[in-house]
């Protein structure tokens, strides 16, 4: 098992508002607006940076998507910013008739998705952003796992030309990933190779699965681990070569079971390569109050729940 170490933790929200600095540093096109959470998404630099460039659209979500809808007509590429529920849920009419629809080059920024958003409740959680953003014809899903790639997805999707949505969160996690990554929409990576199980990860998992690895290595199980930071485009390519080597799967998560990573995958594998799969994510349910790590053991997605998901798949083969 290659061996990630880390000095420091960082939220990846903070990732994104380095990012946005950099991006309008090198584009003087983007522009940046915000749902009365600047502190929340960390847009205080850009706003300092670049105070003609930033919209403040208060409590009015859909308004926001309207107006970053219209803002591309005159060449603008605008970062819209809030919670992840209040950037899916709460505004999918607007995104789909007035971004998706017509291939708008808005980028939705979401932070505080999944279970560790924490204390705020299942009011503010969301477990069904990637399912609801996929399903939109043209539109790109993306959950990078650490500061550094997040900061890196951000300067990468102000180049990329079409909608995109990009996922992070609030809590502090490790920092493993290199600070001057080139990012690339849609290309998987292989952070462990390994023959006896593929761990496909997302997001906050992908260092729980590392942690997994690390462990299920000491009992002699050979794991490859790849990070799909991009859902939407799947890396069909690297799916595949890994399950073809390992011939099982287990998908991880923070996200309902039912719309997220695993079921992308399962799609593929389906009609390409049928094998063995087991599900880390959230089993169909809404959240609830609680601290990041309780939230995350009690709806089964921590470094155990990964370890019996790979005995448990292994065993199917």
């Amino acid at each position: 098992m290659k061996k990630y170490t880390y000095t420091e933790k960082k939220d990846t929200r903070s990732g994104f508002g380095a990012g946005l600095v950099e991006a309008g540093k090198k584009n003087d096109q983007v522009v940046a607006l915000c749902a009365d959470l600047i502190g929340s998404l960390k847009m205080d630099a850009f706003i300092k940076e670049f105070p003609e460039r930033f919209y403040q659209v208060g409590i009015a979500e859909a308004n926001m998507m309207g107006i970053a809808a219209g803002l591309t007509i005159g060449g603008k590429i605008p970062f819209t910013g809030t919670f992840a529920n209040f950037s899916t849920g709460r505004v999918y009419d607007q995104i789909r008739q007035s971004i998706a629809y017509s291939d708008k080059n808005v980028k939705i920024c979401a932070s505080h998705a999944g279970l560790t958003l924490g204390e705020d409740g299942a009011t503010h959680q969301i477990l069904e952003d990637i399912g609801m953003m996929k399903m939109l014809p043209g539109m790109v899903v993306i959950n990078p796992c650490d500061y550094n790639q997040t900061k890196a997805a951000t300067e990468a999707i102000a180049e990329y030309h079409g909608p995109v949505y990009l996922r992070f969160g609030r809590p502090a996690v490790p920092v493993f990933t290199d600070p001057d990554q080139k990012f690339e929409i849609g290309k998987a990576w292989m952070v462990n190779e390994g023959t006896d199980v593929s761990i496909f990860a997302t997001g906050h998992l992908v260092w729980t699965a590392i942690e997994a690895g690390e462990k299920l290595a000491e009992e002699g199980i050979n794991v490859e681990i790849i990070n799909i930071h991009t859902i939407k485009p799947l890396d069909a390519e690297a799916v595949l070569k890994s399950v073809a080597k390992t011939g099982c799967v287990v998908s991880a998560e923070e996200h309902n079971r039912i719309g997220g990573l695993g079921d992308s995958i399962a799609q593929l594998l389906a009609t390409n390569n049928p094998v063995p799969q087991e599900y880390v994510a959230v089993n169909d349910s809404f959240g609830e109050s609680g601290t990041p790590d309780q939230l995350m053991k009690k709806y089964g997605l921590d470094t155990e729940d990964i370890i019996k998901a790979v005995k448990k798949v292994i065993k199917r083969k």
